[in-house]
């Protein structure tokens, strides 16, 4: 995705999209210099309003350096340019990073007691919040009381983070990667700020398994979970609660993604068939091994002496989109597929996956033909999405990030 992709008020008068980066008083408000970096680079024209707290942990003159703009902190600055309501109805979107319990708190009560939450009322554009707290405030009654007013106003609230938090403490709160949270932002500007998926859960399985010979080797393949992520984070900004289930993906974490790692088919089959009772909608997107060995030796094979090769002897793995689709967890839920195909003596790449279509019974499959190792590793894709009740929906070559919008709206469009 490029910022020549967004369809926004400032593009479409030949402008720069105008971004407002709103940041308030934690302890992450050290990455937001990354955040604002990368739009900058990213061709938008940003605008900083920190909090008098934030501006205790990164001050003004890095903000201006990296914005190439003075800084807008008060309302009462450059009061004949009525800030507190031109900054909100100029932008094309808001983001709120770090998002700390008290200015989401304030946002969802409407309050307008500083510039931040004066631009969040007078603002009619996407808007996103990135939360960094504590665990036990992320948890507390009040703060889900209030993600859930937001949200359901049409904001977009990242899931945050786990890992380490300030001090010794460690748990969920952690602001997302910024790298993450700039991908996300530029989906929900792609989509003009629609959450279509608010209140729905997506669970998305991305990457390549394996199927161990002994320690050291394995059987697997080349994908690269590109794909995968990509729609996660498609269905993440348009308001879906996603997991991805990741084998042997080495990307970093989707922003407000939760993620669970597994490595092998059974481990894949297990999780998926785990998180399926509560998901809206389930898109197999990796690339699970059709075989196994049938006994994993525990030391490392060596060679023979006579220089003969071992003799493998393999088990067809449990077809686990099949089985979640032949086993749906409630009515209406949608299963989504994806057949990387090579044409062959019996068939083009189309006849052959109509055919898996219809033998796995999923709603969606997602066609990719991967002659001569496309599509492996690659940040671009093009595929057919083939439908159950025989539609066909072609996607010419672009980056991974627009077929997954594609996918995304299929999805949408269904549920």
């Amino acid at each position: 995705m490029t910022t020549h992709d967004i369809t926004s008020a400032a593009s479409r008068n030949g402008e720069r999209p105008s971004v407002v980066l709103a940041v308030s008083g934690g302890i992450a408000a050290y990455k937001a210099a990354e955040l604002l970096r990368r739009f900058t680079e990213g061709g938008y024209d940003v605008t900083v309003v920190p909090t008098r707290s934030a501006l205790e942990f990164v001050g003004a003159p890095t903000w201006e350096a990296l914005s190439g703009k003075a800084i807008a902190t008060e309302v009462w600055q450059n009061i004949t340019e009525v800030p507190h309501v031109r900054i909100g109805q100029q932008a094309d979107l808001v983001v709120v990073a770090p998002a700390t319990a008290n200015t989401m708190a304030r946002a969802a009560h409407g309050l307008a007691d500083d510039l931040l939450t004066n631009v969040l009322l007078t603002a009619r554009c996407p808007v996103v919040f990135a939360p960094a707290m504590h665990t036990e405030m992320w948890e507390h009654p009040a703060t889900v009381d209030n993600v859930a007013t937001l949200r359901r106003r049409g904001a977009v609230v990242i899931e945050p983070a786990e890992g380490r938090l300030t001090g010794k403490d460690t748990g969920k709160g952690r602001l997302p990667d910024p790298a993450e949270i700039f991908e996300l932002c530029e989906a929900v500007l792609a989509r003009g700020g629609v959450t279509d998926l608010a209140g729905r859960t997506v669970v998305v399985s991305a990457g390549g398994t394996r199927e161990y010979l002994d320690p050291v080797r394995f059987l697997g393949n080349r994908s690269s979970g590109l794909q995968g992520y990509a729609i996660a984070r498609a269905a993440a900004a348009r308001g879906a609660e996603v997991t991805v289930v990741a084998a042997n993906v080495t990307l970093p974490d989707p922003a407000g993604v939760k993620v669970l790692r597994v490595e092998t088919t059974a481990q894949l089959h297990d999780a998926m068939l785990a998180a399926a009772p509560t998901a809206d909608a389930i898109v197999m997107a990796a690339a699970p091994a059709d075989f196994r060995p049938t006994s994993q030796s525990d030391a490392k094979i060596k060679k023979a002496a006579d220089g003969s090769a071992p003799i493998i002897e393999l088990v067809q793995n449990a077809d686990i989109l099949a089985e979640l689709s032949a086993h749906r967890a409630h009515p209406g839920q949608l299963v989504v597929g994806f057949a990387a195909e090579t044409g062959d003596a019996t068939g083009s790449v189309l006849d052959l996956a109509r055919a898996k279509l219809a033998r796995k019974g999923c709603d969606l499959l997602v066609v990719n033909d991967v002659s001569g190792g496309a599509v492996f590793g690659s940040p671009e894709n093009a595929a057919v999405i083939l439908g159950a009740d025989g539609t066909a929906a072609e996607v010419p070559q672009g980056a991974k990030s627009a077929l997954a919008q594609v996918i995304v709206d299929h999805i949408a469009a269904r549920l």
